[in-house]
């Protein structure tokens, strides 16, 4: 018998018993019309879980390698889970991508809205969110009484998000929710649609009310002070690479690698236009109109294709990806927070993977040149083949490592790897692409200077290659001068980038640097196989083992 399989599965159980959004996530019917306690209650029961499987694991032997890798990488994210509940960093939680809100208003993307079941959870669901915004505010306040609150910028901005969730800058989200939803294909009638309108009534003046909380309440005793210090810092990247790395060593790398590829970015200028400079390209590819969308729709259209197409020409050619995985859906997000992001299929793949595009209030010009390695690091081969292979692999990987194990640096490290590996493949010949992907990479070096030395304080190097405030040491206002020098992205866009690394701390390096990661775990396969080296079989082989913390990930693809 497979006593750690066992083991993870009933933790799943157990999880999805006391947490409605993750049964929704995961596509586990029967509790859609419910939602997480977020009081300091629920989140200890949570806690509990993760100690009892943590003690179950440990007075449990593994009886082959497979229970081996699951053992190493649930106690790896477990355990660090517990270690930064206990010092206090869910606090930290409170902020402008990750926050239990932006959890409650994003499981409502996850839900069917045709038929009169989906239309009924929908309802209750909406009725449900005044006792957890309370109850969140209830552990915002616990936590407050300890001393511990975010940032003022994260308070406030989330509350921004709230206002804009109820129709501040654009379209209401609960009543544009409800105006989708139909029964036998018209709009719902009668009684249901009086509890729908009920229900979005009640979640808009909750989230009023939540704000005012925000802005009134807490704010007031949120600290200026943006930077999180080293000892939240190297806890936070821990867990968000799932791998202890030098953070003088990777500050330092992070320069180094921005400069390499703003060089290489400077040799394709030279392919777009002979003598041009960087910007002057991007002036050339933007002002041509076949590479240019100024409509969202026909935006999301123009991905579908792109993704549709690079999953039919890489299936059995340069990966194995099974018949369930080969549907992507290309979505627009019912939001304008400002970020793209990834959502996976659930259990059954009766839902499929999608990737989404929340597109800010007033964007209406989308670079195709841009975004071709968007599609590749959403769609195939990165999040959509990584995530939706992993939930295929039952033969393989038990329920939790399928559905509930989730490390950014290996999964977004992927995902950076799968844009570069497109390159090396031959996918981005066209230079204006290759540019896009080359832009992205940049984008991703600065997260690792900005976000390490924000959070650290650290100087910046005097002898650093662009010359920027030699000597200085880093504040949120260096940081957007940086980002604005070597970031070509919409403002708005790049002002939420700016505060995500500014309240989520160690999240953004981990794509570079889990990129970093992967590329020296290949190298180390790659050698260790001598003659016999197939890249696919290592991406086989690698892919899975499913989602680990880049540890645990090192140390099994060592093992093989």
């Amino acid at each position: 018998m497979r006593r750690i399989d066992q083991i993870a599965d009933r933790f799943v159980e157990d999880i999805v018993a006391i947490s409605p959004t993750t049964a929704t996530y995961l596509g586990v019917p029967g509790q859609d019309h419910l939602l997480d306690d977020l009081s300091p209650a629920g989140t200890a029961a949570k806690i509990d879980l993760a100690r009892k499987c943590i003690a179950d694991l440990k007075a449990t032997e593994p009886v082959d390698e497979r229970e081996r890798v699951a053992k190493e990488g649930i106690l790896e994210r477990l355990e660090l889970q517990v270690e930064r509940h206990d010092a206090g960093d869910d606090h930290l939680d409170l902020n402008v991508l990750g926050s239990p809100v932006h959890d409650v208003r994003q499981t409502f993307d996850m839900m069917g809205t045709e038929g009169r079941e989906n239309a009924e959870n929908i309802a209750k669901r909406l009725a449900a969110i005044p006792v957890a915004f309370e109850q969140y505010a209830e552990t915002l306040r616990a936590e407050a009484a300890a001393g511990r609150v975010a940032a003022r910028r994260q308070v406030t901005e989330v509350a921004s998000h709230c206002d804009n969730w109820n129709g501040a800058e654009g379209d209401d989200f609960w009543r544009g929710l409800v105006d989708r939803i139909t029964v036998d294909g018209a709009p719902a009638e009668g009684e249901l649609a009086d509890a729908l309108r009920a229900g979005a009534d009640a979640a808009r003046e909750a989230t009023a009310k939540f704000a005012v909380f925000l802005r009134d309440e807490l704010a007031p005793q949120a600290p200026e002070k943006d930077a999180v210090g080293r000892e939240r810092y190297a806890r936070a990247s821990r867990y968000f690479l799932g791998e202890a790395v030098d953070l003088e060593e990777t500050y330092a790398w992070g320069w180094q690698e921005l400069h390499r590829i703003e060089t290489e970015m400077a040799a394709v200028a030279q392919q777009i236009k002979p003598g041009a400079t960087v910007d002057e390209a991007v002036e050339i590819l933007d002002a041509d109109p076949e590479r240019t969308i100024t409509d969202k729709a026909e935006f999301r259209d123009w991905m579908q294709r792109l993704a549709d197409e690079t999953v039919a020409d890489m299936a059995d050619k340069h990966f194995d990806i099974p018949e369930p995985v080969r549907r992507i859906e290309c979505m627009i997000a019912p939001t304008a927070d400002g970020a793209i992001y990834y959502t996976g299929p659930s259990e059954d793949f009766t839902r499929p993977g999608r990737m989404w595009w929340s597109v800010p209030e007033g964007q209406e010009k989308f670079s195709k040149w841009r975004e071709v390695t968007t599609v590749y690091h959403e769609g195939v081969p990165g999040h959509h083949l990584q995530v939706g292979q992993t939930a295929y692999r039952s033969e393989l990987l038990n329920r939790y490592q399928r559905q509930a194990l989730w490390c950014s640096g290996h999964g977004e490290g992927w995902a950076l790897y799968s844009e570069r590996l497109m390159d090396d493949l031959g996918y981005l010949s066209d230079p204006g692409d290759k540019l896009g992907m080359l832009d992205g990479q940049a984008f991703r070096a600065t997260r690792v200077i900005v976000d390490i030395g924000v959070h650290l304080e650290l100087e910046i190097p005097a002898d650093n290659p662009f010359g920027f405030a030699p000597g200085q040491t880093w504040t949120p206002e260096l940081a957007w001068e940086f980002l604005r020098a070597h970031c070509r992205i919409e403002e708005d866009m790049l002002r939420f980038e700016l505060n995500r690394y500014l309240g989520w701390p160690g999240q953004a390096p981990s794509y570079k640097v889990g990129e970093r990661i992967w590329l020296a775990a290949r190298e180390d396969y790659k050698r260790r196989k001598g003659a016999e080296f197939d890249l696919k079989k290592f991406h086989t082989d690698a892919l899975n083992l499913g989602s680990l913390g880049l540890g645990p990930f090192k140390a099994a693809l060592q093992r093989l």
